[in-house]
């Protein structure tokens, strides 16, 4: 062999090697700070969430193992068969035509046949709905309460999913001052009303940003938000946190949820030193998505009973703590260029008046709003500043980002808009935000000194008046506990006792009276046997049994 030969190769082929591992230290070190940045729960990784969700059997528990999967003994068994058997005949008593009407109209809607079968964890839905069909109709709404068509009224605890802020009755009267507004225009299309101009105005206050659009709803603008993002920046990718949610488009709803698989979406742990190195380092993100409602549950998915599998709830607002993240969010976004968006659809004037970005202090550079805005009619809406806003090129006029829809900016929506916005300058409103932190800071307070007197394994967490429930002991039953709600008079949303949304209209004596029907409600369904306590049950060995039950059953194997 001649050496001397090939000794420069060896040199050259060296070299070669050398070049190429120091271009491709910098990707791999990227790649492995972008994994450590994502949570480690499935939320955090939704391509392998997706890969699991489809390894999960579809199966159903029959009569035994409704009653019986936790190993309760004969007579706690027998009791809650009872327990059950009593709430049935009572919804069927009290609700017939409401029942009646919810199972003719289920027959076409698909809608209502999804939020029927995830009210509770799957396992127990079929023979749930057998025993205990739930009413999905409301007649009439006065004051802080519904009315089925059977004439019963219950509190309402759902808030219209964040619409409801300051009581039907109110929003009943922008309506009607809609109606007066827009009337003389009409449903005509393609013009603006000239309350437009007010709207605007309004809005630049109250948004501290220089320009608006109008949109459909709110998943549309968040939509939008990140259309321009991408568009001004000339980047791909947005930033969710773990958890977060932003309507039900497929960007911003990996994982599970999501038909379609996701390729410029990052999903990040929130309040997390490694996702602002992360955000420090790439050059290819150009927006970064935050729900202020993350507050109250960090990297965790909104609160629902139908996610109850183990008892365990985990919610709790630290305002200072996420304040402060918020701010370090902000710093980073603004040194590396990166598009911070507010999406307050949700949240919205309900945690202050000019919204989550003055609850915080921090500005954002798009936010988007909805649900209440609209005065009790759809909305979505983009504030920002001009150069974010602008969805054009003077240098390259057919380079744009197209945004428009037929409904967009409808004269009665821009009307119901208008009167939302003037009634926040109305005193008894303005008097509803003073204080408005203690206030429900101590509602929260009794509700769980009273659940604390009763002891009974429940607690309340909340962010204002954004309450979800805390179950203190581990239970395969904790979602019962909505329908009891019910019988006791208390409207809860599909989500069940994950979110209650109170408006603001509630007074000190409503709460009172709410308080005392969730005590009795809670103390009947511990009385039913619901909440019994075995020997060595905890959410381990809860999470233990589902995982074997699950793997038997997807393996041909019969669990029960």
């Amino acid at each position: 062999m001649d050496f001397p030969q090939t000794a420069p190769a060896l040199a050259a082929l060296t070299a070669v090697s050398a070049a190429v591992l120091a271009l491709a230290l910098p990707r791999v070190h990227q790649r492995l700070a972008l994994s450590r940045a994502k949570h480690r729960s499935l939320a955090g990784h939704a391509r392998i969430a997706k890969r699991i969700a489809a390894q999960i059997p579809g199966y159903a528990y029959d009569d035994a193992a409704f009653f019986g999967c936790d190993g309760a003994p004969p007579d706690v068994q027998a009791r809650r068969r009872a327990g059950l058997a009593r709430l049935g005949r009572r919804f069927a008593e009290e609700q017939a035509k409401s029942l009646a009407w919810t199972a003719e109209a289920r027959q076409g809607l698909s809608d209502l046949q999804f939020t029927g079968r995830y009210r509770v964890p799957f396992q127990f839905a079929g023979e749930l709905r057998r025993h205990l069909p739930v009413p999905a109709v409301a007649a009439a709404a006065e004051g802080l309460r519904l009315q089925d068509l059977d004439g019963v009224q219950r509190y309402d605890l759902a808030g219209s999913y964040g619409v409801n802020l300051l009581g039907v009755d109110a929003y009943r009267e922008m309506l009607d001052e809609a109606a007066a507004t827009a009337r003389a225009l009409g449903p005509t299309l393609g013009v603006l009303h000239p309350c437009v101009t007010e709207v605007l105005a309004r809005l630049r206050a109250i948004s501290g940003h220089e320009e608006a659009s109008f949109h459909m709803s709110g998943t549309e603008a968040v939509m939008q938000a990140v259309r321009l993002a991408r568009y001004h920046t000339g980047r791909r990718y947005l930033v969710r946190f773990s958890g977060a949610y932003h309507g039900w488009w497929e960007d911003v709803q990996p994982g599970p949820g999501n038909p379609s698989p996701v390729r410029e979406t990052y999903t990040l742990a929130d309040m997390d030193e490694r996702t602002l190195q992360v955000l420090r380092t790439r050059r290819d993100i150009a927006c970064v998505l935050v729900n202020p409602l993350q507050a109250m549950h960090p990297n965790r998915p909104a609160p629902a009973d139908s996610a109850l599998v183990d008892g365990r709830r985990l919610a709790g607002a630290d305002r200072a703590a996420y304040v402060d993240w918020l701010r370090r969010l902000r710093a980073v976004c603004s040194e590396r260029g990166i598009v911070l968006i507010f999406d307050e659809v949700f949240v919205g004037f309900r945690l202050a008046r000019g919204g989550a970005q003055a609850w915080s202090g921090v500005q954002a550079d798009l936010v988007t709003y909805g649900k209440t805005l609209g005065g009790g009619l759809p909305v979505g809406v983009v504030c920002g500043p001009h150069r974010l806003m602008k969805r054009w090129r003077e240098d390259r006029p057919v380079d744009v980002c197209f945004a428009r829809g037929t409904f967009n900016a409808h004269p009665m929506v821009m009307a119901a808009m208008l009167a939302f916005l003037r009634r926040l300058d109305r005193p008894e409103v303005l008097a509803l935000y003073d204080g408005l932190d203690e206030r429900w800071d101590r509602r929260a307070a009794a509700f769980n000194a009273a659940l604390e007197a009763a002891g009974l394994p429940l607690r309340i967490a909340h962010l204002s008046s954004i309450w979800a429930v805390q179950y203190l002991a581990p239970s395969r039953y904790h979602w019962m506990l909505q329908f009891y709600l019910r019988a006791h008079g208390l409207h809860l949303s599909w989500v069940g006792t994950g979110r209650l949304i109170f408006s603001l209209a509630y007074g000190e004596a409503d709460m009172a009276a709410v308080r005392e029907r969730f005590v009795a409600a809670a103390q009947e369904m511990e009385a039913d046997g619901w909440w019994w306590q075995g020997e060595g049950l905890s959410a381990s060995t809860i999470r233990r049994g589902l995982l074997r039950e699950m793997l038997a059953r997807r393996f041909g194997r019969g669990a029960r």
